[in-house]
């Protein structure tokens, strides 16, 4: 698949991954969001002050090390390839 076509597959719920990666078990997943979560008190985002706040829809990728990394953001590289592919385990 290219880019394109690996971001509507994890739009519609498969996770993705390129087939370089596939051997180390990384992938990525599609997070819709939260509205109105509760930030924790002692946690970071309590400390500005906010307690409630929406979180917007991002892309996460699990890790070779075995978590999961909010945020992921895509390489010039990764954009332009054309090995993307369902992750299957």
């Amino acid at each position: 698949m290219n880019f394109g076509e690996a971001i509507e597959a994890i739009k519609a719920g498969m996770p993705v991954c390129r087939s370089g990666w596939n051997g180390k078990g990384m992938f990525l997943v599609y997070v819709p969001g939260t509205p109105q979560v509760a930030s924790k008190a002692g946690s970071p985002y309590r400390a500005t002050g906010i307690t409630k706040a929406d979180i917007g829809p991002h892309i996460d990728m699990f890790t070779a090390s075995g978590c999961f990394q909010p945020g992921w953001l895509a390489s010039q590289a990764d954009v332009l390839a054309d090995d993307w592919q369902i992750f299957t385990k």
